[in-house]
């Protein structure tokens, strides 16, 4: 069997993760051995944390949508119970967007809650 000899491919190897560990501190930014076990742990939070994202930005609507339904005399729970009786399908991000921007279309969409929530129809 003939000989292989692979400095040129393991140092492209190297360079490369080498490369992907640009910017992080010390050891982990130079040496190859460090740097593929800090990209190692790197990519494990990254994907962990791309789902915590959504987890975080459903909480921080809801956060903004009760304040903003509160000081219009309506909790947070019952402004969503009343738009679902309503059949308003708007997301919650939308919600808190038009909480933000458009406190005029806010304060309809509360009213329409409102006004499901005092109607004598059965749930």
């Amino acid at each position: 069997m003939t000989r292989v000899k692979r400095g040129v491919t393991k140092h492209q190897r190297h360079k490369k993760i080498v490369s992907l560990a640009k910017g992080y501190q010390n050891a982990s930014g130079r040496q190859f051995r460090r740097a593929r076990e800090a990209l190692l742990h790197a990519w494990s939070h990254a994907y962990r944390h791309r789902r915590e994202r959504k987890r975080e930005f459903r909480r921080l609507w809801i956060l903004r949508i009760n304040a903003a339904s509160r000081s219009l005399g309506i909790p947070y729970n019952q402004l969503i119970r009343g738009l679902t009786k309503a059949n308003v399908a708007v997301d919650r991000k939308m919600l808190s967007e038009t909480a933000i921007h458009d406190p005029k279309g806010f304060e309809d969409l509360v009213e329409i809650a409102k006004s499901q929530l005092d109607s004598p129809t059965a749930s």
